[in-house]
Protein backbone atom coordinates (compact mmCIF):
# COMPACT_ATOMS: atom_id res chain seq x y z
CA UNK A 1 0.00 0.00 0.00
CA UNK A 2 1.01 3.51 -1.06
CA UNK A 3 2.80 5.14 2.25
CA UNK A 4 1.03 8.35 1.88
CA UNK A 5 1.86 9.90 5.41
CA UNK A 6 5.47 9.41 4.33
CA UNK A 7 4.47 11.36 1.42
CA UNK A 8 2.74 13.74 2.89
CA UNK A 9 4.76 14.33 5.57
CA UNK A 10 2.55 13.47 8.92
CA UNK A 11 4.16 13.78 12.28
CA UNK A 12 2.74 13.31 15.58
CA UNK A 13 1.59 17.09 15.55
CA UNK A 14 -0.18 16.83 12.55
CA UNK A 15 -1.98 13.31 13.38
CA UNK A 16 -3.28 15.28 16.20
CA UNK A 17 -4.74 17.95 13.73
CA UNK A 18 -5.93 14.41 11.58
CA UNK A 19 -7.89 13.39 14.77
CA UNK A 20 -9.40 17.13 15.38
CA UNK A 21 -10.62 17.58 11.61
CA UNK A 22 -12.35 14.13 11.56
CA UNK A 23 -14.14 14.10 15.17
CA UNK A 24 -15.39 17.53 13.78
CA UNK A 25 -15.90 16.36 10.32
CA UNK A 26 -18.12 13.37 12.04
CA UNK A 27 -20.09 16.13 13.79
CA UNK A 28 -21.05 17.97 11.32
CA UNK A 29 -21.56 14.96 8.68
CA UNK A 30 -24.36 13.57 11.76
CA UNK A 31 -26.47 16.78 11.12
CA UNK A 32 -25.67 17.54 7.42
CA UNK A 33 -29.44 17.03 6.61
CA UNK A 34 -30.34 20.17 9.01
CA UNK A 35 -27.69 22.53 10.10
CA UNK A 36 -27.24 24.25 6.16
CA UNK A 37 -30.96 25.26 6.48
CA UNK A 38 -29.51 27.78 9.31
CA UNK A 39 -28.17 29.72 6.60
CA UNK A 40 -32.16 30.99 6.15
CA UNK A 41 -31.31 33.03 9.49
CA UNK A 42 -29.32 35.34 8.34
CA UNK A 43 -30.64 35.50 4.74
CA UNK A 44 -33.85 36.51 6.73
CA UNK A 45 -32.10 39.59 8.51
CA UNK A 46 -30.50 40.50 5.65
CA UNK A 47 -33.84 40.71 3.52
CA UNK A 48 -35.25 43.42 6.16
CA UNK A 49 -32.16 45.76 6.38
CA UNK A 50 -31.12 45.43 2.45
CA UNK A 51 -31.69 48.31 0.42
CA UNK A 52 -35.47 47.91 -0.60
CA UNK A 53 -34.65 49.22 -4.30
CA UNK A 54 -32.31 46.06 -4.59
CA UNK A 55 -34.73 43.09 -3.53
CA UNK A 56 -37.55 43.94 -5.33
CA UNK A 57 -39.20 41.54 -7.90
CA UNK A 58 -37.08 40.83 -10.79
CA UNK A 59 -38.60 37.89 -13.21
CA UNK A 60 -35.74 37.73 -15.10
CA UNK A 61 -32.93 37.57 -12.33
CA UNK A 62 -34.96 34.81 -9.69
CA UNK A 63 -36.11 32.23 -12.54
CA UNK A 64 -31.78 32.43 -13.24
CA UNK A 65 -31.81 31.60 -9.57
CA UNK A 66 -33.64 28.98 -9.27
CA UNK A 67 -32.05 27.45 -12.49
CA UNK A 68 -29.13 27.47 -10.10
CA UNK A 69 -30.36 25.42 -7.68
CA UNK A 70 -32.37 23.10 -10.07
CA UNK A 71 -28.91 22.48 -11.90
CA UNK A 72 -27.99 21.63 -8.34
CA UNK A 73 -30.73 19.08 -7.84
CA UNK A 74 -29.80 17.65 -11.45
CA UNK A 75 -26.60 16.95 -10.39
CA UNK A 76 -27.60 15.28 -7.07
CA UNK A 77 -30.14 13.17 -9.18
CA UNK A 78 -27.77 12.21 -11.91
CA UNK A 79 -25.50 10.87 -8.96
CA UNK A 80 -28.08 9.34 -7.21
CA UNK A 81 -29.62 7.68 -10.41
CA UNK A 82 -26.24 5.62 -11.08
CA UNK A 83 -25.11 4.48 -7.46
CA UNK A 84 -25.76 1.05 -5.55
CA UNK A 85 -27.83 0.89 -2.18
CA UNK A 86 -25.35 1.87 1.11
CA UNK A 87 -23.27 4.22 -0.97
CA UNK A 88 -23.93 7.71 -1.39
CA UNK A 89 -26.28 8.11 0.90
CA UNK A 90 -28.70 9.71 3.61
CA UNK A 91 -27.36 7.96 6.61
CA UNK A 92 -27.00 10.59 9.45
CA UNK A 93 -25.47 8.01 12.40
CA UNK A 94 -22.47 6.56 10.73
CA UNK A 95 -20.36 6.77 7.52
CA UNK A 96 -21.49 4.04 5.36
CA UNK A 97 -20.19 2.60 2.46
CA UNK A 98 -20.42 -0.92 0.94
CA UNK A 99 -18.27 -0.38 -1.72
CA UNK A 100 -16.17 2.51 -3.78
CA UNK A 101 -18.05 4.76 -6.63
CA UNK A 102 -15.34 5.53 -9.27
CA UNK A 103 -17.52 4.94 -12.26
CA UNK A 104 -19.77 7.07 -13.77
CA UNK A 105 -19.81 10.93 -12.42
CA UNK A 106 -17.40 9.89 -9.46
CA UNK A 107 -14.85 9.78 -12.52
CA UNK A 108 -14.84 13.49 -12.93
CA UNK A 109 -15.34 14.36 -9.22
CA UNK A 110 -15.10 12.75 -5.85
CA UNK A 111 -18.01 14.60 -4.13
CA UNK A 112 -20.77 15.05 -6.84
CA UNK A 113 -23.44 15.16 -4.32
CA UNK A 114 -21.78 18.07 -1.97
CA UNK A 115 -21.23 20.10 -5.31
CA UNK A 116 -24.64 20.01 -6.47
CA UNK A 117 -25.68 20.99 -2.89
CA UNK A 118 -23.24 23.91 -3.41
CA UNK A 119 -25.33 24.84 -6.50
CA UNK A 120 -28.65 23.96 -5.23
CA UNK A 121 -27.83 26.74 -2.09
CA UNK A 122 -26.14 29.15 -4.44
CA UNK A 123 -29.41 29.88 -6.08
CA UNK A 124 -30.93 31.33 -2.64
CA UNK A 125 -27.88 33.22 -1.60
CA UNK A 126 -27.67 34.61 -5.53
CA UNK A 127 -31.46 35.56 -4.12
CA UNK A 128 -30.34 37.92 -1.72
CA UNK A 129 -28.55 39.93 -4.23
CA UNK A 130 -25.39 40.73 -1.95
CA UNK A 131 -22.12 40.11 -3.20
CA UNK A 132 -20.76 40.51 0.62
CA UNK A 133 -23.84 37.45 0.96
CA UNK A 134 -22.31 35.73 -1.54
CA UNK A 135 -18.50 36.02 -0.53
CA UNK A 136 -19.72 34.89 3.41
CA UNK A 137 -21.66 31.92 1.83
CA UNK A 138 -18.79 30.55 -0.25
CA UNK A 139 -16.23 30.76 2.67
CA UNK A 140 -18.49 29.06 5.29
CA UNK A 141 -19.61 26.60 2.82
CA UNK A 142 -15.92 25.64 2.22
CA UNK A 143 -15.33 25.81 5.70
CA UNK A 144 -18.40 23.70 6.37
CA UNK A 145 -18.51 20.87 3.32
CA UNK A 146 -14.20 20.72 3.87
CA UNK A 147 -14.42 18.98 7.01
CA UNK A 148 -17.07 16.96 6.35
CA UNK A 149 -15.44 15.63 3.40
CA UNK A 150 -12.05 15.07 5.40
CA UNK A 151 -14.13 12.86 7.95
CA UNK A 152 -15.67 11.04 4.76
CA UNK A 153 -12.68 10.50 3.00
CA UNK A 154 -10.92 9.24 6.35
CA UNK A 155 -13.19 6.14 6.75
CA UNK A 156 -13.49 5.22 2.82
CA UNK A 157 -9.52 5.39 2.84
CA UNK A 158 -9.34 3.03 6.10
CA UNK A 159 -12.05 0.73 4.23
CA UNK A 160 -10.93 0.58 0.61
CA UNK A 161 -6.99 1.32 1.55
CA UNK A 162 -5.05 1.86 -1.64
CA UNK A 163 -8.14 1.66 -4.10
CA UNK A 164 -9.15 4.76 -2.57
CA UNK A 165 -6.20 6.23 -3.01
CA UNK A 166 -5.44 5.70 -6.36
CA UNK A 167 -8.74 6.78 -7.39
CA UNK A 168 -8.27 9.80 -5.03
CA UNK A 169 -5.23 11.00 -6.17
CA UNK A 170 -6.76 10.89 -9.54
CA UNK A 171 -10.17 12.59 -9.22
CA UNK A 172 -10.40 16.31 -7.95
CA UNK A 173 -12.43 16.30 -4.88
CA UNK A 174 -14.92 19.18 -6.21
CA UNK A 175 -13.84 20.28 -9.83
CA UNK A 176 -15.26 18.13 -12.41
CA UNK A 177 -12.82 16.98 -14.83
CA UNK A 178 -13.65 14.75 -17.46
CA UNK A 179 -9.91 13.51 -18.09
CA UNK A 180 -10.78 9.89 -16.45
CA UNK A 181 -14.06 9.79 -17.47
CA UNK A 182 -15.90 6.18 -16.99
CA UNK A 183 -19.29 4.97 -18.26
CA UNK A 184 -21.37 4.50 -15.31
CA UNK A 185 -21.30 0.40 -14.13
CA UNK A 186 -25.01 0.25 -13.29
CA UNK A 187 -27.85 1.61 -15.06
CA UNK A 188 -29.66 4.92 -14.35
CA UNK A 189 -32.85 4.28 -12.10
CA UNK A 190 -35.65 7.54 -12.22
CA UNK A 191 -37.07 5.42 -9.22
CA UNK A 192 -34.49 5.61 -7.12
CA UNK A 193 -33.94 9.47 -7.78
CA UNK A 194 -37.56 9.90 -7.03
CA UNK A 195 -37.53 7.95 -3.72
CA UNK A 196 -33.87 9.83 -2.31
CA UNK A 197 -34.53 12.81 -3.80
CA UNK A 198 -37.77 13.57 -3.42
CA UNK A 199 -37.26 15.63 -0.34
CA UNK A 200 -34.59 17.76 -1.43
CA UNK A 201 -36.71 19.15 -4.38
CA UNK A 202 -39.96 19.97 -2.32
CA UNK A 203 -37.79 21.78 -0.06
CA UNK A 204 -35.64 23.73 -3.10
CA UNK A 205 -38.84 25.08 -3.46
CA UNK A 206 -40.23 25.93 0.35
CA UNK A 207 -36.81 27.86 0.32
CA UNK A 208 -37.51 29.73 -2.35
CA UNK A 209 -41.72 30.41 -1.38
CA UNK A 210 -40.29 31.43 2.41
CA UNK A 211 -37.35 34.12 0.84
CA UNK A 212 -39.98 35.27 -1.30
CA UNK A 213 -42.68 35.86 1.13
CA UNK A 214 -40.33 37.64 3.83
CA UNK A 215 -39.09 39.90 0.81
CA UNK A 216 -42.35 40.87 0.17
CA UNK A 217 -43.20 41.50 4.19
CA UNK A 218 -39.30 43.74 4.25
CA UNK A 219 -40.94 45.74 1.56
CA UNK A 220 -44.59 46.23 1.09
CA UNK A 221 -45.19 45.60 4.79
CA UNK A 222 -47.95 42.96 3.12
CA UNK A 223 -47.91 38.59 3.59
CA UNK A 224 -47.89 37.27 -0.07
CA UNK A 225 -46.11 36.10 -2.27
CA UNK A 226 -45.71 36.43 -5.94
CA UNK A 227 -47.64 34.13 -8.61
CA UNK A 228 -44.27 32.66 -9.80
CA UNK A 229 -43.36 31.06 -5.93
CA UNK A 230 -47.28 29.85 -5.55
CA UNK A 231 -47.11 27.88 -8.41
CA UNK A 232 -43.98 26.17 -7.55
CA UNK A 233 -44.58 26.01 -4.19
CA UNK A 234 -48.11 23.67 -4.90
CA UNK A 235 -46.38 21.69 -8.03
CA UNK A 236 -43.73 20.98 -5.32
CA UNK A 237 -46.54 19.86 -2.69
CA UNK A 238 -47.88 17.98 -5.40
CA UNK A 239 -45.05 16.32 -6.47
CA UNK A 240 -44.13 15.62 -2.63
CA UNK A 241 -47.37 14.23 -1.58
CA UNK A 242 -47.47 12.03 -4.63
CA UNK A 243 -43.79 10.23 -4.59
CA UNK A 244 -44.36 10.60 -0.76
CA UNK A 245 -47.27 8.14 -0.50
CA UNK A 246 -45.47 5.81 -3.20
CA UNK A 247 -42.80 5.32 -0.87
CA UNK A 248 -44.66 4.52 1.97
CA UNK A 249 -47.39 2.79 0.54
CA UNK A 250 -46.34 1.09 -2.56
CA UNK A 251 -43.27 -0.83 -3.46
CA UNK A 252 -43.14 0.63 -7.02
CA UNK A 253 -40.24 2.98 -6.15
CA UNK A 254 -38.35 0.04 -4.66
CA UNK A 255 -35.08 -1.60 -6.78
CA UNK A 256 -33.24 -4.27 -6.63
CA UNK A 257 -29.32 -3.30 -5.10
CA UNK A 258 -30.27 0.69 -4.72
Amino acid sequence: MMNFSYFYGVNSESMSLVHELEKSGNWLFRRRSWLPVVILVPAIIWLFIANRSVIYFNYTWEIICILVSVAGELVRSYTVGYVPRNTSGRNVIDQLADELNTTGIYSIVRNPLYLGNFLMWLGPVMFLRSVWCLIIFILAFWLYYERIIFAEEQYLRRKFGETYDIWAFRVKAVIPSLKHYKKPALPFSFRNVLKREHNSIANLFIIFAILDTVRNIAVTGRVYMEPLYVTLLVAAGIFWAVVRYLVKRTSFLYVDGR
